[in-house]
């Protein structure tokens, strides 16, 4: 375990949504490059080059670099505060300012309250993710009281 790893005391991501996003990347992958192998072997009264070929399979691998980006969130909680990392950018929110997590009816992931009616989406607990979801829920509670010194839920 690194020094960086040792500051928190747990963290979650995600696990359904990582390994659909994997799965998606891979199938762009394998299409696009399909397509550009293709793209000059049938008669279609254009003429593709090479670069289109390879311009092709980029693409796919842009697109895939892309969705790849839905396996980053992730929640990470310690003494120090709330490390929320969704798709781009990180966020540590302060423990005096949390106001608690929710999961508000309907939605898909949960969320950290903030004074002010504000929140921070936390993308990493997530609604499809099912027991997995409610165990980071709690243990994230657990350690908001521990570490607040509110009561736990």
């Amino acid at each position: 375990m690194t020094d960086r790893q040792r500051d928190w005391d747990f963290e979650v991501r995600s696990r359904k949504s990582a390994r659909y996003a994997m799965v998606a990347a891979g199938v762009l992958v394998v299409v696009h490059v399909a397509l550009a192998v293709l793209l000059r072997s049938s008669a279609t009264g254009v003429y593709f080059r090479p670069v289109d070929q390879f311009a092709m399979a980029g693409i796919g691998l842009l697109l895939a670099c892309g969705v790849l980006l839905l396996t980053r969130p992730r929640l990470r909680v310690g003494p120090q505060g709330i490390g929320v990392r969704n798709i781009l950018g990180e966020r540590v929110v302060e423990w005096d300012l949390d106001q608690g997590l929710s999961f508000p009816e309907g939605s898909a992931w949960a969320r950290i309250e903030l004074p002010d009616d504000e929140y921070v989406p936390v993308m990493a607990i997530q609604a499809n993710d099912g027991d997995h979801a409610v165990h980071a829920v709690r243990t994230f509670r657990e350690l908001e009281a521990k570490y607040t010194g509110s009561r736990a839920e």
